[in-house]
């Protein structure tokens, strides 16, 4: 079985008949790898860096024309092949899929969505947006209001999780792609080196959860799948 879509010619399935991942070990990518992983559907990586040669060439765009990771194709979906970009929207057809990780109905299944809009929506843009006026370019600018602003939200945000976390283990009952969503992009904070900056010290509720998350053996595979090159 060949797959009949542009993006194989840059990245070629060489098992064309189960779901293919287009990714790259971002806190964004790891949601996807960390979810397969969990459900243990079968599955091939293939690595898109975030070079423009890659997210922004014509193969990747015609699965994603937003040109980011990550995107999938499920050729074996519920009426043929499912072609999705956006990782929260894969992360709930992943468990719609298996039936693993999303209540099916009712207030347990609109909490989960509500904390992974939370993070779509919040958490990973401000976070990421730190990470790019702290660590990357944007720490270059003097002005410090740039800083200043993303530092105070990733306050802001981390008390709102660390407030939710009270007698909890997980963000919205059982363990769920809530957490898959949200965990990454608090992991992150020690790649961008802000650690200090936004006060994580002072988040007990916030540090336990992320040591329960990352002791799970799926989010260590998932988190560096795909491998990266070298």
């Amino acid at each position: 079985m060949a797959l009949s879509h542009p993006i194989t010619a840059r990245f070629p399935a060489s098992r064309p008949d189960i779901l293919q991942l287009y990714s790259f070990p971002t806190p964004n990518g790891v949601k996807v790898s960390i979810m397969l992983e969990e459900t243990g559907l079968d599955y091939e990586p293939h690595l898109v860096t975030l070079a423009d040669k890659d997210v922004k060439s014509e193969a990747f765009t015609a699965l994603n024309p937003n040109g980011k990771i990550p995107a999938i194709i499920d050729p074996n979906g519920p009426e043929g092949a499912v072609e999705l970009f956006e990782s929260g929207a894969i992360l709930i057809y992943l468990a719609e899929k298996t039936g693993q990780f999303l209540p099916e109905a009712g207030a347990a299944r609109a909490e989960v969505l509500a904390w992974l809009m939370f993070q779509m929506g919040g958490l990973g843009p401000m976070l990421g947006q730190l990470g790019f006026f702290y660590k990357f370019a944007g720490a270059e600018i003097e002005d410090p209001r740039p800083r200043d602003r993303y530092i105070n939200e990733a306050k802001r945000l981390l008390g709102v999780i660390e407030g939710r976390l009270e007698g909890r283990d997980w963000i919205a009952g059982d363990y769920s792609i809530a957490d898959m969503a949200i965990a990454p992009w608090l992991n992150a904070l020690d790649f961008y080196g802000a650690k200090e900056a936004v006060g994580w010290a002072g988040h007990p509720n916030c540090i336990a959860y992320l040591e329960r998350f990352m002791a799970r053996s799926a989010v260590q595979r998932g988190m560096k799948i795909p491998k990266r090159d070298g």
